[in-house]
């Protein structure tokens, strides 16, 4: 045999042999660190038991006041008064759906504002005038000698071009009632109190001074 297959025999069975040795020579561990590590293991094991008892106590977050005392807005009504024929209810619903945000609880109650006496009753009569001129120009020849009465002049005018004379009878008609029925008034009342007018300021309130006024009016009821 020469050298290259010795090294190849050989070398496989030199390190079978040295792994054998190296296998029973090795030393077991030391039972100190074991026990070391048994003991330190034990000793932690108390800590977390002596923090639980903090732990388990509630924690006192600002939310768990404020349920004990309820949402801010409970107890308290807020009414507004709207003219419904001036097409302010979308600008009432939308105040009535912020102050139930900013105030849950709150209780927000929508009604209309009438306008004054004499101009309700005018708005009645309108209708009726309107609806005795149309039926004049369409059958005045028929009604006219029947009852006995002679036309006033402005009705022969009229009745020149009756077509005409009825569509500006029916739209002024309705001009003048829409203006009777209105009020123009957007009325903001907390808890019967009056905190916002549109007929004294001429305007409508803003978001951030509305919050202003029924915050505080709310403040002042708590207080009380």
């Amino acid at each position: 045999m020469d050298r290259t297959q010795i090294l190849l025999v050989g070398l496989p069975i030199f390190l079978f042999f040295t792994d054998i040795i190296n296998l029973f020579s090795l030393s077991p561990p030391p039972k100190s660190s074991h026990h070391n590590h048994n003991h330190n293991h034990i000793h932690r094991i108390p800590q977390p038991q002596q923090q639980q008892p903090l732990l388990q106590q509630p924690l006192d977050f600002p939310t768990q006041k404020q349920s004990s005392i309820g949402p801010i807005g409970v107890g308290n009504t807020v009414s507004i008064d709207f003219c419904t024929s001036c097409s302010y209810k979308g600008t009432a619903v939308t105040v009535k759906n912020m102050l139930e945000s900013l105030f849950p609880g709150i209780n927000v109650v929508l009604a209309n504002y009438p306008p004054p006496l004499p101009k309700r009753v005018l708005s009645k009569v309108i209708p009726v005038v309107q609806t005795g001129v149309i039926i004049a120009l369409t059958a005045g020849d028929q009604i006219f000698p029947r009852l006995g009465v002679t036309p006033p002049p402005l009705y022969y005018s009229l009745r020149a071009n009756k077509f005409r004379s009825i569509a500006s009878t029916w739209l002024l008609a309705n001009f003048a009632q829409s203006f009777l029925q209105s009020s123009g008034a957007f009325e903001v009342y907390c808890n019967g109190e009056l905190i916002f007018s549109k007929l004294k300021e001429n305007r409508f309130p803003g978001e951030f001074e509305l919050k202003e006024l029924v915050g505080r009016r709310i403040a002042n009821t708590h207080v009380i």
